[in-house]
C-alpha cells in the first residue's frame, strides 16, 4: 500500500512538473542568433515576424504599407520619433508571442493584441500589455498602467523591469478567454477576458462609486474579438527597438 502511495505521489509530481514546464515560456540560448528559430522552435511551429532585415510582415494600422518612420537598423525593429502604429499583416486568435524591446529615459509604448481596425486607434479596440521605461514615465506612477500591466485593468510588478537602454524580454500567451503577461521570465499578470470580473473592471459598477467604469467601456466592441492583429504603438515620442519578434499559433 505505501508503495502504491509513493508511486502515485511520484506520478503527480512528475505530471506537475510536466504541466509547469509546458505552461513557461522557455529561455533562448545565449548562443542562439538574434533573429533567427532554432531547430526546437521551428518544430514547436514559431515563425518570425521580423528576420532583422525585413518588415514584410507588418503594415500601418488602416494603412496598406509601412510607415517610413519605421525601419530595420543593426538587427532591430526601430522606430526613432513619433508615428503610426504598425500592426501584423495575419490576424491571430490563440497564440504566444515572443519578442525583446528596449526604451530610453522615459520611453513609452504598448503592444496590442486581438485588435481590429473599427476604431480610429487600435487601443480602442484591443488590450495592451504596456511598455515603458518606468523610472521616469508618467504612466508608470501607477501599476496599473506601468510595464507588463495589463493597461488599466490588472497591475505590473516593480523591480523586474531593467534599466532603460537595456533590453527586456516579453511574452504575451492567448488561449481562448485566457491571457498571460510575461516579462523577463516572471508572470506579471493572467485574466480571463469576458468573465464577470473582468466585465465588471470594464464597464464599472452602478452601484459602487469607487468603481466607475474604464476609459475603454464606452467602445462597445473593445475587447471582445476572439481574432485580431497584433500590433505595436508608435504614436508616442522617442524611440523604441525590437528584436526576436516570433509567434506560434497555438491549438
Amino acid at each position: 500500500m505505501t508503495r502504491r502511495l509513493l508511486s502515485l505521489a511520484a506520478l503527480v509530481m512528475c505530471t506537475s512538473a510536466v504541466s509547469i514546464a509546458q505552461s513557461t515560456p522557455s529561455t533562448p540560448s545565449a548562443n542562439t542568433p538574434p533573429n533567427t528559430l532554432t531547430a526546437a522552435e521551428q518544430q514547436a511551429g514559431w515563425t518570425l515576424l521580423f528576420d532583422g532585415r525585413s518588415l514584410a510582415a507588418w503594415r500601418g494600422y488602416q494603412q496598406a504599407d509601412l510607415p517610413p518612420e519605421w525601419m530595420a537598423i543593426d538587427g532591430t525593429m526601430t522606430k526613432v520619433k513619433n508615428t503610426n502604429d504598425i500592426v501584423t499583416r495575419k490576424q491571430y486568435g490563440d497564440f504566444e508571442l515572443a519578442l525583446d524591446w528596449k526604451l530610453p529615459l522615459g520611453g513609452n509604448s504598448g503592444i496590442f493584441y486581438r485588435g481590429t481596425e473599427k476604431e480610429k486607434k487600435v487601443y480602442w479596440s484591443a488590450p495592451e500589455y504596456q511598455l515603458a521605461e518606468d523610472s521616469l514615465t508618467p504612466d508608470s506612477r501607477d501599476v496599473m498602467t506601468s510595464v507588463a500591466a495589463v493597461y488599466g485593468f490588472y497591475p505590473s510588478q516593480r523591480g523586474v523591469v531593467y534599466r532603460a537602454g537595456e533590453w527586456n524580454s516579453t511574452r504575451i500567451i492567448a488561449k481562448g478567454a485566457h491571457v498571460e503577461h510575461w516579462l523577463n521570465g516572471v508572470l506579471i499578470a493572467q485574466y480571463e477576458l469576458w468573465s464577470p470580473e473582468w466585465l465588471l473592471k470594464l464597464r464599472g459598477d452602478p452601484a459602487d462609486p469607487s468603481k466607475p467604469p474604464l476609459k475603454f467601456a464606452p467602445y462597445v466592441d473593445w475587447g471582445m474579438a476572439k481574432i485580431g492583429y497584433i500590433a505595436i504603438q508608435g504614436d508616442h515620442d522617442g524611440e523604441l527597438s525590437m528584436r526576436n519578434i516570433k509567434i506560434r499559433e497555438l491549438k
